[in-house]
């Protein structure tokens, strides 16, 4: 049958607002990876405005 290969290390990738990292590969040989999202803006707690 078919051999399976190692899979290649893939570097983080690094974006302004996203990193991704590789998993490790599963029973299977399939290798995932990982999206770590920052915030693209900041939350500001809600204040009623003054009444006239």
């Amino acid at each position: 049958m078919s051999e399976k290969k190692p899979t290649p290390k893939v570097p983080e990738g690094k974006t302004r607002f996203l990193k991704t990292r590789q998993k490790k590969a599963n029973e299977k040989g399939f290798v995932g990876y990982d999206t770590i999202w920052e915030s693209f803006q900041k939350e500001v707690k809600y204040t009623t405005p003054k009444r006239p």
